[in-house]
């Protein structure tokens, strides 16, 4: 068998002089990117660099070029490290293996991979064997690749797994760790964004991203706590452990920084009269279309017939309409006649007496419990449909995007309606269960009910 390591020792030790001319070159061509007077030798992370370079040239072998020839040769050598049969293939062998591809094809990529030590030949058997070196960058790009196909889009779960495979085998760094926490900085400071900008949206998908995080926040807990109670760590690892479990407990302190930003679009929420819909149902509807441009098909009857003026034709125009200002900005000098005001009535919008009948209904529920009548001592609380039917779809709708604003202190303080509403003592719980209805308007409509607050309402008369 061949032994590519100390082949790789034999050639470092008699060196030839195009090695030297070649090893020269890369010191000086290195060196270019530098200001003067500092050394590429004195920067700790280009020495970490150079020592890894067997690795990076295998990298480099792979990725180098355009991304057919990246397929293809990562095809070929996917291909032949999955067969765990056999540690040697035949030139037959391969042929057999790849034969959808073309002899010119195959020929080049397995002199490229075996030119840069992924492939092995043995030239006493006439096989090629692949190098551990090649294993080595397969699996690291098999597991690369395995989490950004899952559904969490590789947030966190490529770098834990790295970490947890280190701390497995004793070998976890401060580097790795870093790595880690620089991810949760940025998930932190995305969420802080979404939060910020105050999109209903943008916070609801931030808040489902979140989620997902607080998973990988449970699962690298337990690797945390291993690696805070190895000895054998250094200070600049354990240093970075305790980074990640500060940031870790900002990222958990978000829910309830999500939970007041949708409260408050809930509260500003704009319904579009009578019809039940609010904003957010027509933007989730625009959102649903691939094509808007579609939607405006058959809405014109016509083409649009552009007008085009020519420079004589809008000197005319600005004139007419300079001096049209002009005559109007003169007017009479004399004061005009003066006339009676016109006769009105002030009458309550058909929103506010509705709202004005629900909440006498609410109101009586909530001091005589009569809404409706049971024992003194039984459950104090009724199915929410008891309290929205009998109305119409849209006065329905209306009066169930009121029922969260029971009990919210902030609308409580304020003047109005919805004041006295938030400060009726009902609490209002809600389910995900839908309840089939009896009714000519609503078919189903969601379990909840409304509970009567003993202890606010012994503490106090309600507030008429």
């Amino acid at each position: 068998m061949i032994d590519i390591t100390s082949g790789a020792a034999l050639a470092a030790d008699s060196p030839t002089p195009g090695q030297h001319a070649a090893a020269a070159a890369a010191a000086s061509s290195l060196q270019a990117h530098f200001h003067a007077g500092m050394s590429a030798d004195d920067i700790l992370q280009v020495f970490h660099l150079k020592r890894a370079q067997p690795t990076l040239q295998a990298f480099s072998a792979l990725f180098h070029g355009g991304a057919d020839g990246v397929l293809i040769r990562l095809l070929v050598l996917r291909e032949l490290a999955a067969d765990s049969t056999t540690s040697a293939f035949s030139r037959a062998d391969i042929n057999q293996r790849l034969a959808y591809l073309i002899p010119e094809s195959l020929e080049t990529v397995l002199t490229r991979l075996r030119t840069h030590a992924l492939l092995a030949w043995d030239a006493q058997a006439a096989v090629y064997r692949v190098t551990p070196m090649a294993r080595n960058v397969l699996s690291a790009l098999d597991t690369l690749l395995a989490m950004s196909g899952a559904d969490d889009q590789a947030e966190m779960g490529f770098l834990l797994s790295q970490v947890a495979g280190a701390q497995a085998v004793g070998g976890v760094t401060a580097e790795q760790l870093k790595h880690l926490l620089g991810r949760l900085v940025d998930l932190t400071e995305e969420f802080r964004d979404a939060i910020a900008s105050g999109s209903e949206f943008r916070l609801r998908a931030a808040q489902a991203k979140w989620h997902m995080a607080c998973d990988w926040v449970e699962k690298g807990s337990l690797i945390l706590r291993a690696i805070t109670a190895d000895a054998r760590a250094d200070a600049a690892t354990h240093k970075a452990a305790q980074a990640i479990g500060r940031a870790q407990s900002a990222l958990l302190n978000m829910q309830g920084m999500f939970s007041r930003a949708l409260n408050q679009i809930e509260r500003q929420r704009v319904h579009l009269g009578q019809s039940g819909l609010s904003t957010t149902d027509v933007k989730r509807w625009l959102l649903a279309h691939d094509d808007l441009a579609s939607l405006a098909q058959g809405a014109i009857d016509r083409p649009l017939v552009p007008l085009f003026c020519t420079p004589a034709e809008m000197i005319d125009v600005a004139e007419t309409e300079l001096l049209a200002e002009r005559s109007s900005v003169a007017g009479p000098a004399c004061l005009p006649t003066g006339e009676d005001a016109p006769l009105t009535v002030d009458q309550a919008p058909a929103v506010q007496v509705d709202l004005d009948d629900w909440l006498a209904r609410l109101s009586d529920f909530a001091n005589l419990g009569n809404f409706p009548s049971f024992a003194r001592h039984g459950l104090m609380s009724v199915p929410v449909q008891e309290s929205l039917l009998p109305a119409s779809f849209a006065i329905a709708s209306y009066r169930a995007s009121l029922l969260p604003l029971l009990g919210d202190a902030d609308e409580a303080r304020l003047q109005g309606a919805t004041a006295q509403l938030a400060r009726l003592p009902l609490t209002f719980a809600a389910t995900d269960d839908m309840l089939a209805l009896n009714d000519p308007h609503i078919a189903f409509m969601s379990i909840a009910t409304l509970t009567l607050d003993l202890p606010a309402l012994e503490s106090g008369p309600l507030d008429e």
